[in-house]
């Protein structure tokens, strides 16, 4: 694969991790190194339900609870948690969850240090100058690596799109503490999708234009993980070697991101996901096949190097022979873990000129590992209806 050596590239990684079965029980150490006296928990109803939080506050005091985060958070939700925030006088954020309470808690601390409403972080906007205060993030999911990415994905129901905040490492989280005992008994529909979306950003980010050597060493590496483990996680979600496999393939996954963008299959399911709430793993998943199938041609060493580590036999095969089989095996998976259809993700095909542009104007477009337009994202979306 030829390497560019002439551009300066920057990574950044400004999350201290701590990993493992039990992980959870060093919380209340990171919070006093954080200087964090009184922390607002970041949660979701189903985190409650499950009996997660429980496990978490026995290792909190004088903590303030935010249990209303919804999938896809929106504006309101965020600024409603931030001035929660405010009120109480807390000084540090915890985020338990999926990537919908880690977003959340990013986007919290993005407005109490600056100010204002989330609607004016979005990237491009008003930039973030200040660190935000003190976060420990606590992933129950497999996916998407949220505890190490530098960004926050907000709904904007006016404008029925998904929106950036973030690229910074002002955003980050100080602290991941990723325990895989908080996943086991995951629901399969769950740990199918969050699987997949951690696979999306190990492929997007290995094939963007923006890709270098240590964010694909992580990514290689996430992908080889869940194509190992992800099947065996559905199957049996008390298997705490998957669990442990998928967590690490989950941040892997994240910090593979770095401070660019992934491409069009993030690009598709961003966009599309403000107009029909659907989960965003999911979505990623059925589209990231037809993604890979447009972008194969364009880059097919590189997606040669994924058909190995997704444990094709690549053999006797050309660049391009390989890269096609390694796309065959991504819609083996997606099929294997029992991905829903673009149908039963609430979309129709009447939509997809509209899915289409929004997807041409998403940010993410920019770095893909084939030059995509309207046109051929309406073709993509064809290959996603059809699969």
């Amino acid at each position: 694969m030829p390497v560019e050596v002439d551009t300066v590239r920057a990574v950044s990684v400004p999350t201290r991790l701590v990993h493992g079965p039990g992980a959870v029980a060093r919380l209340e150490g990171e919070l006093g190194s954080l200087g964090i006296t009184r922390p607002m928990l970041v949660t979701d109803p189903g985190v409650v339900a499950a009996g997660l939080v429980d496990r978490v506050l026995a290792h909190l005091d004088n903590v303030v609870v935010f249990d209303g985060v919804r999938p896809n958070p929106d504006i309101a939700l965020v600024d409603r948690a931030a001035e929660a925030y405010r009120e109480a006088g807390c000084d540090g954020l915890v985020a338990l969850g999926g990537g919908s309470p880690i977003d959340t808690a990013k986007s919290v601390g993005v407005v109490a240090a600056h100010g204002g409403s989330i609607a004016r972080y979005e990237w491009g906007r008003d930039p973030i100058e200040l660190r935000i205060p003190p976060l420990v993030a606590i992933p129950t999911t497999a996916g998407t690596g949220s505890e190490v990415t530098l960004w926050a994905v907000i709904t904007d129901h006016e404008r029925r799109l998904k929106f950036n905040v973030g690229g910074t490492p002002l955003i980050g989280a100080h602290v991941a503490l990723i325990d895989p005992e908080l996943m086991l008994g995951l629901p399969r529909a769950v740990t199918a999708a969050t699987g997949m979306d951690a696979l999306s950003h190990a492929i997007e980010c290995f094939t963007c234009d923006y890709h270098q050597p240590f964010n694909d060493a992580v990514a290689l590496h996430a992908i080889e993980l869940v194509a190992r483990w992800l099947r065996t996680a559905v199957e049996d979600g008390s298997n705490l070697e998957a669990r442990t496999r998928m967590a690490h393939a989950a941040t892997l996954g994240g910090m593979a991101y770095g401070t660019e963008s992934a491409g069009a299959a993030h690009a598709m399911s961003q966009s599309a996901g403000g107009v029909h709430d659907c989960p965003h793993g999911a979505l990623t998943a059925r589209v990231l096949g037809p993604v890979c199938e447009y972008n194969a041609p364009a880059s097919p060493e590189r997606y040669a190097r994924i058909a190995q580590g997704l444990g094709v036999d690549t053999a006797g095969m050309d660049a391009l022979e390989a890269a096609r089989a390694g796309v065959e095996e991504v819609y083996r998976l997606t099929d294997d873990v029992g991905i829903p259809t673009m149908e039963q993700l609430g979309f129709s095909e009447d939509e997809i000129p509209m899915l289409a542009r929004i997807a041409f104007e998403d940010p993410q477009t920019q770095g893909n590992a084939r030059e995509v337009d309207v046109a051929g994202y309406e073709a993509i979306y064809r290959t996603a209806f059809a699969r």
